[in-house]
């Protein structure tokens, strides 16, 4: 355990940042014993309530199980933590987790179709103008990486249109998960933002209440860009 003292003494940020870096890391493995709230206290330099506090976000994201009055262990993150674990997971030791990134790359061709099928089901004609709109801003913008804010733009409204909050709470996490690569994915995803015309095919299936047509074109919109990241990584892979 490589835990360390901290040079702000009354901030849980940091306890918290440490251990949860540890737990992620396998430095601290599922089922293992941590020091009581006394030692933490004394080998990072902070005070009891402080350890207490930062036990309490570790306990309620998932990564240790607090049980009063009996040890505190490290839980598996991977059958215990939410979502909102993933932009921490995406970056460690500031390089990419690869496997990450396939996993959300995944994630967004197989529940993106799905969710302007919803849209389709659930919103109808009023969802044109607001699509219209995102598809006319994408088209505006000339700098690739604003084109790509203005395509997440697009899809957070085909969110709002399938009126679904565990959609709407996956899109929020990815898209913060997804954001700080904008630049570095600005070549690959060239291809896709820089044509309108699938935005408007699927804008134009949803305003016709057409699941069918808005889960085609929606696949047709993301499985290109989404072929070519996961190809690259697949090289990426190979390389190591």
């Amino acid at each position: 355990m490589a835990l360390r003292q901290v040079t702000r003494r009354s901030v849980p940020e940091h306890v918290f940042e440490q251990i949860m870096s540890e737990v992620l890391s396998g430095e601290m493995a599922p089922g293992e014993v941590l020091p009581n709230e006394r030692r933490l206290a004394e080998v990072l330099g902070v005070s009891r309530p402080a350890v207490r506090e930062a036990l309490t976000r570790l306990n309620a994201a998932g990564l240790i199980e607090v049980r009063h009055g009996d040890a505190t262990t490290v839980r598996d993150y991977r059958r215990h933590a939410g979502l909102d674990l993933l932009p921490r997971l995406l970056v460690r030791g500031e390089e990419l987790d690869l496997e990450v990134v396939r996993s959300i790359l995944e994630a967004r061709l197989h529940n993106g179709p799905k969710v302007a099928e919803l849209a389709a089901q659930r919103s109808g004609p009023q969802a044109a103008a607001v699509l219209d709109g995102a598809v006319d801003a994408l088209v505006a913008e000339a700098d690739p990486v604003q084109r790509q804010r203005a395509a997440l733009t697009f899809w957070d409204h085909v969110v709002d249109a399938a009126d679904s909050i565990v959609f709407r709470l996956m899109f929020n996490t990815l898209r913060v998960t997804y954001e700080p690569a904008l630049e570095a994915l600005a070549t690959v995803m060239a291809v896709e933002v820089s044509h309108p015309q699938p935005y408007q095919r699927v804008a134009q299936a949803i305003a016709a209440s057409d699941p069918a047509g808005a889960r085609r074109t929606a696949v047709e919109l993301l499985a290109p860009a989404t072929d070519a990241l996961l190809t690259a990584l697949s090289g990426l892979d190979q390389q190591q």
